[in-house]
Order: structure tokens, then C-alpha cells, then sequence
């Protein structure tokens, strides 16, 4: 009871503020934009040709359908963010803006960088994740993977130590099985927590105002 109190407490002196209802607002619509185009747009991707890299890495082993543990740990975490981010509104700001900004990255990388997937590719059954992708397999979605950026941003989104340590660890267990299973490139997911990380920055930058409050009166 005393933790719902505080949930409220909080909330409601957030939502005192202009700047933080309009930030909400605002950032909600985009996103329900963002993911009522995203089939399309991958559907669109999926039927282009692109450049097959001979990525060493990737080849150095046979592929594994590891579809599994990736869906797992990827909806444990994605829920351990959001139970967070309805604690904490600043969490909920931060994590929704910099999710917009790091979407609409990813759909600028793979349009620029048209690559085919890497030889013997398992497809990656997700049932939520695949509902934005048309309901059929993506494999042309590569530069740059949005499962390891996903994962980093909800590290740099958490402020407990121990979830971001988790969070952390989710990363890297993330990156090394879309790799064993063929997914993506190397340089796919090498390149995600640099994009995670500059949509953060940006994010937090651009609502600081808000974040600096601390929304517990």
C-alpha cells in the first residue's frame, strides 16, 4: 500500500508540470505512429536486395536457433524497464523518448546500409516482436541490431546498480546469440549500444528540464 502511494505521489507531481504531460503526450503518439508504420516499412525492406558481407566471426560457427533465451531475456528485461519507469516518471520520459529516437536511427541506418542477412540465417520467432514486423520473418531489418541497442538503452535507462548490471549482462548475452543464430553481422551489433547510446544522450539532453525535477513532492 505505501509503495502505491508513493507511485501516485510521484506521478501526480509530474503530472503538475506542462513540460512533462506535453513530453508524454507527445511521445506516446509518435511511438503509436512509429510502431503502426514499422510493418510497412520492414515488408518494404524485406523485398529490396542488398550487399552479403563475409563476416569471419559469424562464420566461425554453425548456426543455432537460440530463439528461446533471446525472447526471454528480452521480455524479462523489457518488463523489468517498464515496471521502473511506472516508479519512477523520469525513467518513463527518458526510456520512451530515447526508444522514438533510437527507432527512427535504426530506420535511417537500414535504409542507407541495404544488406542481405548472413549465409544459413535461422529465422528469429518472436510472437510479440514479429506482430511489428507485418507477422512474417525480417531478415533484412540488419544495420543495426534493435535487439542489442534495446537491451543497452534499458541499462543506461535503469539507475539501480544490480538491474543495470543485469541489464549489462543481457546486452552481451543478447549480442553473442543473434550471432550464433545467424541473425546479424558483427558489425551489426557492435554498432547498436553506440546508437542506444547517442539517442540516450540526445534524450537526455533535450528533456533535462524535466529529468532535473525530482517528481517526489
Amino acid at each position: 500500500m505505501h509503495e502505491k502511494k508513493v507511485l501516485y505521489r510521484h506521478w501526480m507531481a509530474a503530472w503538475q508540470h506542462s513540460y512533462f504531460r506535453i513530453k508524454i503526450v507527445s511521445g506516446l503518439f509518435i511511438l503509436i505512429v512509429l510502431l503502426t508504420l514499422l510493418p510497412f516499412y520492414f515488408q518494404s525492406i524485406e523485398n529490396r536486395n542488398g550487399i552479403q558481407l563475409n563476416d569471419w566471426l559469424v562464420n566461425l560457427f554453425v548456426p543455432i536457433n537460440v530463439s528461446t533465451p533471446i525472447f526471454v531475456i528480452i521480455w524479462i528485461m523489457a518488463g523489468i524497464v517498464i515496471i521502473n519507469a511506472l516508479i519512477e516518471p523520469d525513467i518513463f520520459i527518458l526510456l520512451l523518448w530515447s526508444f522514438i529516437f533510437l527507432t527512427i536511427s535504426r530506420l535511417f541506418t537500414i535504409y542507407l546500409v541495404p544488406l542481405n542477412p548472413p549465409n544459413d540465417l535461422i529465422p528469429l520467432v518472436d510472437p510479440i516482436t514479429n506482430t511489428f514486423y507485418g507477422g512474417g520473418f525480417v531478415t533484412k531489418d540488419l544495420f543495426y541490431s534493435g535487439h542489442t541497442s534495446t537491451q543497452f538503452l534499458i541499462f543506461l535507462c535503469l539507475k539501480n546498480k544490480i538491474l543495470k548490471g543485469i541489464a549489462l549482462i543481457a546486452t552481451i548475452a543478447i549480442g553473442v546469440l543473434v550471432l550464433m543464430q545467424h541473425v546479424h553481422y558483427t558489425i551489426d551489433v557492435i554498432s547498436a549500444p553506440f546508437f542506444a547510446y547517442i539517442a540516450f544522450k540526445i534524450t537526455k539532453a533535450w528533456v533535462a528540464p524535466a529529468l532535473l525535477k525530482p517528481y517526489t513532492a
